[in-house]
């Protein structure tokens, strides 16, 4: 019955997971096919390989944002001199 929804008015999915700024996990609400962007910024379905991937960039994407932000904080503490 889940399925009927969709095949007369489309998927209505939702943000499930932000893995990066530019790729995200979607579900849909009525029969939860799941979706994520691939590496070309299309929809694709969510296998297990892809779900791998995503780990891992979230992981990577993750660690990057911790290094930035501590080396924010670091240069906000130095003193600058001006002559």
């Amino acid at each position: 019955m889940k399925n009927i929804h969709c095949k007369m008015f489309g998927h209505d999915f939702q943000v499930t997971r932000n893995v990066t700024y530019h790729v995200k996990e979607y579900t849909c609400k009525n029969c939860k096919k799941e979706l994520t962007t691939n590496s070309s910024g299309k929809l694709t379905e969510l296998t297990p390989k892809f779900k791998e991937i995503n780990d891992v960039l979230e992981r990577i994407h993750y660690k990057r944002k911790l290094k930035t932000s501590e080396q924010t904080v670091t240069n906000n503490n130095l003193l600058v001199f001006s002559h």
